[in-house]
């Protein structure tokens, strides 16, 4: 009998894929007994028309709402509070979150908020949700965050300039309504950041040290997809084969992730966002080709897979020439999509470098990391992506 370190568990929401997946939202709803749910999303969303056609059925349904829309990228720790109080004024029972991982991860603090009576920053950490929050469904309109699927809740600590990771069973949603019509109004430098981010989880589950052979089937069939539909998607934000095809990625990308968890890219990409508060998926796709560079020799077969799904020829290739190839590769597909060339473009000082790698040494995400890093080889991989 095999020993109770090899056990992997896999979670993960009830999902409807599909063009029209948000039409259910009603259905779901209903399915809770719900009578009035608090909305959460943004302005830019909300501008759509997506969020007032939505909430216009429920009403229909005699389901009364309240929309909660104010927040911002990298959503804040007063958003979240500012939105329980909201949640409980209105006397709210279930949560609806519309939108990107922004509105999606501060809906899942405001729900453990809601239920738990302790301040989202109590919450820091693996399992230290108590209560499960209130019923939440999820109506992505982003590929790539996969926050309607994942464990995970990231909330920017404003007292500290820090992203925290709550990683809880609580923080997956019960229902995500995955609609790839819902991503049409992404502009392209948008569909190219989300895509980047979900090549990065992929990339960062796949290598693992809690990686499992479910988990690599997911992660493997998101890198192809992302290699097959992501410039497209930028190129032609109206093709709807694209856009299905990012959808998916992301969904398959988050079923990795959320139960392999992540690496020394995201601690470094939550640093910069707590920090600087720089986009996420930019900072990731930066960031991936130096951490896949400086981890490659902890995990070459793992890496040699990934270059494969990626499209990279690598069979007969020395270590050494398939690594710097795969650097390669990475930094000019992230550039031709448009990603920027470095940190610098995001105003980073390099004298906040110790400070970023300090604190990216203690994200939750560093302990999942193939290698083990110093603070002082940290520092060196800033320099190297400044």
């Amino acid at each position: 009998m095999s020993g109770i370190h090899s056990l992997r568990k896999f979670a993960a929401p009830e999902v409807i894929f599909g063009n029209g997946a948000r039409f259910l939202l009603t259905k779901y709803v209903q399915n809770f007994s719900l009578s009035h749910c608090l909305v959460v999303t943004d302005k830019g969303v909300r501008a759509t028309g997506l969020v007032d056609d939505l909430v216009a059925s429920l009403h229909e349904a005699g389901i009364r709402t309240t929309i909660f829309d104010d927040i911002s990228p990298n959503p804040r720790d007063d958003q979240a509070r500012k939105g329980t109080a909201v949640f409980l004024d209105s006397r709210c029972d279930g949560v609806v979150a519309i939108g990107g991982g922004s509105p999606m991860d501060a809906a899942k603090a405001i729900g453990f908020m809601a239920t738990n009576g302790s301040d989202v920053i109590s919450f820091e950490g693996v399992d230290k949700v108590e209560s499960p929050a209130p019923p939440m469904i999820c109506i992505p309109t982003t590929a790539g965050t996969s926050a309607d699927i994942s464990q995970f809740c990231i909330i920017n600590d404003t007292a500290r300039r820090l992203k925290i990771a709550i990683v809880a069973q609580a923080a997956i949603p019960d229902v995500a309504l995955i609609d790839p019509e819902c991503t049409y109004s992404m502009p392209p430098a948008l569909t190219a950041a989300t895509g980047m981010d979900a090549l990065t989880h992929a990339f960062e589950a796949y290598v693992s040290t809690v990686s499992s052979p479910t988990t690599d089937l997911f992660a493997l069939d998101a890198v192809r997809l992302i290699r097959k539909y992501l410039e497209r998607a930028v190129a032609q934000p109206d093709d709807a084969v694209s856009r299905e095809g990012m959808m998916r990625a992301s969904m398959h990308a988050g079923y990795a992730f959320s139960n392999a968890i992540l690496g020394a890219v995201h601690a470094m990409a939550h640093s910069l966002g707590g920090v600087l508060d720089s986009p996420h998926g930019e900072c990731n796709a930066i960031l991936l080709p130096h951490l896949v560079r400086a981890n490659f020799a902890s995990v070459s077969e793992r890496y040699r897979d990934l270059a494969r799904a990626f499209g990279i020829a690598e069979a007969g290739l020395p270590d050494d020439v398939l690594r710097q190839g795969l650097f390669d590769g990475l930094q000019a597909y992230s550039r031709g999509i448009g990603i920027p060339e470095g940190l610098r473009v995001m105003n980073m000082d390099k004298a906040l470098i110790p400070k970023l790698a300090k604190t990216a040494m203690q994200d939750a995400c560093m302990l999942t990391n193939p290698r083990r890093f110093t603070q002082a080889e940290i520092e060196e991989l800033y320099e190297e992506a400044w």
